[in-house]
């Protein structure tokens, strides 16, 4: 019985420490294939160089174009979704009664089912058209059409997390702050959201994780002109969008081959930290007991 129980035990962390394992692979094997672009390719011109051409007569290899690209995306679909995705949540968690938490969420959820390619090819036929008309853009991709359908695959993330954060609230803060004479909306307002806040920002945390890393519905929706922009309504490129659309033809092992996984390893990082950051966070909401 012991050995079987140890069995069991060694077994369950061979899994727990596989997570890890994969983790130090992926980041050993972008740091091997991208350390070279960091020597044939003077940092200062790959982190602040403003131009992206890697099969000019005189390659540049700037990555600002491109992270600014990823940050206009980023922060545009962010600015739509989190208001929509908090808003069902706190009405899903508060004030929907349970037959109509039955029929919204479940419909709200499916998005997150959706492949990204569809929803990038409902971007690029549909969204842009309406898109340009409303607007007049002299740009039918751009980054407000690639942000606004990135926000259609956030809305689910970070309603769904944020939801649960606002459930798991105790009933006891509610009920004690409706005792005091505070109505509904006060209650959700001053006690129910301040109690949930770390696990709101944990699901924002996530979102902005998956908007990040985000590559087909951003490849098919923005354009992919790699410049350096704050307008959304012209056209940019992403970092996740320049890996795929160069990677398939690069030559093996060029400077230009190393400076795509060097900007591979740019964007691991950063997708680290973020979540990082979000598993701190949730490591807090978790010891608050809330």
């Amino acid at each position: 019985m012991r050995f079987k129980e140890t069995g069991i035990r060694f077994l369950l962390f061979l899994c727990s420490a596989s997570a890890i394992l994969f983790v130090a692979l992926i980041f050993i094997f972008l740091f091997r294939e991208g350390l070279p672009a960091f020597i044939q390719i003077p940092l200062k011109e790959f982190f602040l160089g403003r131009i992206w051409q890697p099969v000019s007569e005189v390659p540049k290899y700037g990555i600002l174009p491109l992270v600014s690209g990823t940050l206009l995306v980023t922060v545009t679909s962010l600015a739509i979704a989190v208001p929509i995705a908090l808003a069902s949540a706190v009405y899903l968690g508060e004030f929907a009664s349970e037959r109509e938490k039955e029929i919204i969420k479940p419909f709200i959820e499916i998005l997150s089912g959706i492949p990204s390619i569809i929803l990038g090819f409902f971007a690029l036929v549909v969204i842009a058209t309406y898109l340009q008309r409303l607007t007049g853009s002299a740009y039918r991709l751009n980054a407000l059409n690639g942000a606004i359908i990135l926000s259609v695959m956030l809305i689910p993330i970070i309603m769904s997390i944020a939801e649960d954060a606002i459930h798991a609230v105790p009933r006891e803060l509610k009920e004690a702050s409706l005792a005091l004479g505070a109505t509904r909306l006060q209650t959700t307002a001053n006690v129910v959201i301040p109690a949930a806040f770390s696990g709101i920002v944990a699901a924002v945390l996530l979102g902005l994780a998956r908007c990040v890393g985000e590559t087909m519905a951003v490849l098919l929706a923005t354009g992919n002109a790699a410049q350096i922009t704050f307008n959304p309504l012209e056209s940019v490129r992403t970092m996740t969008a320049n890996i795929a659309i160069e990677m398939g033809e690069v030559p093996f092992r060029s400077t230009h081959y190393h400076a795509l996984f060097g900007l591979g390893l740019v964007l691991f990082i950063i997708t680290f930290m973020i979540n990082f950051i979000a598993e701190r966070v949730v490591g807090k909401y978790r010891e608050a007991g809330y």
